[in-house]
């Protein structure tokens, strides 16, 4: 629980920290506000602050474990104590294909069109996709930390099946995306327990953030191409029902696909045994149900197996829409 407040408490001070300096700079500068009093930098700009607010989470999530659960920081990113590039690699070779053709269908559907709304022209288009795969990935990445690496492992230090602390991000992660529709809950609730679910199985953040950087990019990129279209507010919580069905289609060819490569390749998915039984930690902080000694990754245990490790503008959601 002490990291969990220390999280919430120091990316807020956070935020407002950000916010704050934005609106000085805007004064200054003579920026006009939009319909929230924020102060209006225009689209990418202000595409590019939203991406910075979350992702600067992602030291926050760091600290906590490596200050409060007295752990390696590396721990929140994979059973072998860091982000697997490789691994990471190839996870993202697999979603651009197949995230790529959800997309495309999507776009298929009626009211998907976007040319009533004009090409934005290369010399606003190509700035803008530069920023966007730059911080994308870095907000894709923070949203994986926190809901995967951080509350993930914190719940699954007190359980023992891995649904049990699968289930709560996913409902977590679809809640702080707002509501806009049953449909768009509904995607973001499935999203969370099949990221979850590979998280576990794969002993690592690597595929989810693979998953949900190439989704997310795609759909910046989308609006990007568009006139005003990184002013359009909508996420995954505002889906229909079609793109929903399609969206989880390709969301779970690519769940098959890369737990098809992991059984395939000599990738770590456990963390090593405990040699001792320590008093317990504070909650958030527990690195496995037997209370692990520091040093070893807080994950959920599956009865049969050994321990598994595992955006709001830019939320993760429907292709055409941010997550």
């Amino acid at each position: 629980m002490t990291g969990t407040l220390f999280i919430v408490g120091a990316w807020t001070t956070a935020l407002g920290v950000i916010t704050l300096a934005s609106t000085v700079l805007g004064d200054l500068w003579g920026r006009p506000e939009d319909q929230d009093g924020l102060v209006d930098f225009g689209p990418v700009t202000n595409t590019a602050i939203d991406l910075l607010l979350l992702a600067s989470v992602i030291p926050f999530v760091l600290i906590a474990v490596g200050w409060i659960c007295r752990r390696p920081a590396g721990t929140a990113s994979s059973v072998a104590g860091g982000l697997r590039w490789r691994w990471l690699g190839v996870c993202v070779l697999v979603a651009l294909p197949v995230l790529a053709l959800s997309c495309a269908v999507v776009l298929l559907l009626p009211g998907q069109d976007v040319a009533p709304s004009g090409w934005a022209a290369w010399e606003v288009f190509l700035p803008a996709l530069a920023m966007l795969v730059v911080l994308v990935p870095l907000q894709s990445a923070a949203e994986e930390y926190l809901f995967r690496g951080w509350l993930l492992q914190s719940v699954g230090a007190f359980v023992r099946s891995p649904w049990c602390a699968v289930a709560p991000q996913a409902v977590v992660f679809a809640a702080a995306h707002g509501w806009g529709t049953l449909w768009g809950f509904a995607e973001l609730v499935v999203f969370g327990m099949l990221a979850g679910w590979l998280t576990v199985r794969t002993g690592g953040l690597e595929a989810t953030i693979g998953l949900h950087a190439v989704n997310n990019l795609l759909a910046f990129g989308l609006s990007a191409a568009v006139v005003d279209g990184l002013s359009s507010d909508e996420t995954a919580a505002d889906a229909t029902l079609p793109t929903v069905m399609l969206d989880l289609a390709g969301v779970a060819l690519y769940t098959v696909a890369v737990l098809w490569f992991a059984r395939r390749r000599p990738l770590q998915r456990t963390a090593p045994a405990p040699e001792a039984l320590p008093a317990p930690p504070s909650f958030g902080c527990s690195a496995s149900p037997a209370h692990a000694p520091a040093g070893h990754t807080a994950v959920p245990r599956s009865p049969a197996t050994a321990p598994h490790s595992a955006p709001t503008h830019g939320a993760l959601g429907g292709f055409g829409r941010r997550r």
